[in-house]
């Protein structure tokens, strides 16, 4: 087993010449929330979830992006309630959410 057992990688680039970029969506407000909402559902830690930082990912066309692995399952979001049901339903039930993957 692996020593978490999701990661999920929240894209926070920023691109100074005002070309689409995750930032642009509060990209780093976002995952800010993911991991005090992973922490407060004790996914947290040593065979949970752990809530990374990530750079350009090459899919800002397709709005803000997440990646959850092992799955490898990309996601968009508009905003908390969005984030929160990508936590709830695929990192705490395990149930990819089919209306936010890209």
């Amino acid at each position: 087993m692996s020593y978490y057992r999701h990661h999920i990688f929240f894209c926070t680039n920023k691109r100074d010449d005002g070309t689409a970029c995750c930032q642009n969506h509060d990209a780093t407000q976002m995952r800010s929330y993911a991991k005090a909402l992973v922490k407060d559902l004790g996914l947290a830690g040593k065979g949970g979830v752990r809530v990374n930082t990530a750079g350009c990912m090459d899919r800002c066309e397709e709005g803000p992006c997440v990646v959850v692995y092992p799955e490898g399952v990309w996601y968009t979001y508009v905003d908390e309630k969005d984030v929160e049901e990508i936590v709830r339903e695929h990192l705490l039930h395990g149930h990819p959410v089919d209306r936010l993957r890209i």
